[in-house]
């Protein structure tokens, strides 16, 4: 298959016109490399951006639906020369077994931006894939590189698959566009999908891991206090208030402002934050997480509390005015503190605990803010302010049941008739 057909279709949101309003301009390498007619991948992909456009308010979810549906369009258009109006089960069916195993050509080993700018205009960037693989942090670090031929399609991948899917078709469906939705016709899932019995382990740091991690910062404090200050209250609001990372980058649908803290008539400090879905929650705020602002507003030169009209960025920029509005500089800001730990504890000769985290993401932070809290106090409680949809999910952070399953088994023996 010519690397020609892999093109990019939908840009990022601060460049996608509202497509129910503007016109949608498919790139010409799409045109003329599929064997549809133009009117038909022209209206295919309208469809599809005022699809997404409705997600426009959650960028995560939106980048999830876009990748999904791109993917799809893709296949569709220059694997099996089909329109939206086209597919049946028995395409979805084979897309998926695509998906599992697609052509070398179709698969990158970075993942990099779908479009780039070259006088005033969006261009394709030519080392886009419809897929990447990636090798983990660890090796990573150690001089692994990715290789297409280690690509594996996770089952939470094939999960979003079928969800985004059939959201899509159900759209489709709504606005009179195709008459069925396929996905929904395919009654044996499970030949795709695999179930697990009981609850998936939450990936989280141990509590030597967390405490190595505070030491480490606390240690290099005085080398760079500008910087390693504000570290400490990113890993501080990621820990003990369980934010994503999203929910403390500026973005258009939300600015965290430190004023975003604040006490109600009883004396009780809270932090609001806009989570998934666009969904305003207010967390409440522990007195040790009420030190770390009072810290670090003291470094900043401010008042020990919030003011009134303050208009100060929750985690501001070193340069620059405004609050940082990069994930991934606040996941480099994160890594940085892992490092430091990782380090550490190999000098202990921590050998095991240094290599655990190593794996660890910055998400892994919130996981064990939650894991520790459900120990202690209610999970009604902690469901709240973690901004869970449900107890059911809050519960997947109790593992009690779970050591103690260990721990019944731990003395089982192979051959019973054996002696102590």
């Amino acid at each position: 298959m010519p690397k020609t057909t892999l093109v990019p279709i939908f840009d990022n949101l601060s460049h996608l016109e509202n497509p129910f309003r503007h016109s949608f301009d498919l790139a010409p390498e799409v045109l003329v490399n599929s064997t549809l007619n133009s009117s038909v991948l022209q209206q295919n992909a309208v469809c599809a951006a005022q699809f997404l456009y409705t997600y426009r308010g959650s960028a995560d979810t939106f980048a999830s639906y876009r990748r999904e549906i791109e993917r799809f369009l893709q296949w569709c258009w220059f694997v099996e020369g089909l329109s939206l109006n086209d597919v049946r089960r028995h395409h979805i069916e084979a897309f998926i077994q695509f998906c599992q195993s697609p052509p070398k050509s179709w698969i990158g080993v970075k993942s990099v931006q779908r479009f780039t700018s070259k006088d005033g205009l969006r261009v394709v960037n030519p080392q886009w894939r419809p897929f990447v693989v990636k090798v983990t942090k660890r090796d990573r670090k150690h001089g692994a590189d990715a290789n297409p031929k280690d690509y594996e399609l996770s089952q939470s991948a094939l999960q979003a698959i079928f969800s985004v899917l059939s959201t899509f078709f159900n759209y489709l469906i709504q606005e009179e566009i195709v008459a069925l939705n396929p996905v929904a016709q395919i009654r044996q899932k499970g030949k795709f999908l695999r179930k697990r019995q009981g609850i998936a382990t939450i990936r989280r740091l141990s509590e030597a891991q967390w405490h190595e991690v505070l030491n480490a910062v606390s240690h290099i404090l005085e080398e760079d206090p500008e910087k390693w200050e504000r570290a400490l209250f990113i890993i501080s609001c990621l820990f003990g208030m369980y934010l994503r990372i999203s929910e403390l980058a500026e973005s258009e649908r939300w600015q965290p402002k430190m004023t975003d803290f604040h006490k109600d008539a009883h004396g009780s400090w809270w932090f609001t934050t806009v989570g998934k879905g666009n969904k305003e929650r207010d967390i409440s705020v522990s007195d040790d997480m009420l030190a770390a602002l009072k810290r670090y507003r003291h470094f900043l030169g401010l008042t020990a509390y919030p003011m009134p009209g303050e208009n100060t960025p929750l985690i501001p920029k070193t340069r620059g005015k405004g609050g940082i509005a990069s994930t991934r500089q606040i996941r480099f800001i994160v890594q940085e503190c892992f490092d430091l730990a990782t380090e550490r504890l190999k000098a202990q000769g921590e050998t095991e605990e240094a290599a655990a985290l190593e794996m660890a993401t910055v998400h892994w932070l919130r996981h064990t803010g939650i894991s520790e809290d459900v120990k202690l106090r209610p999970r009604e409680h902690v469901r709240d302010d973690a901004g869970h949809g449900s107890s059911a999910i809050t519960d997947r952070y109790i593992d009690v049941e779970r050591q103690a399953r260990h721990a019944s088994a731990k003395s089982k023996k192979i051959n019973p008739v054996e002696s102590d």
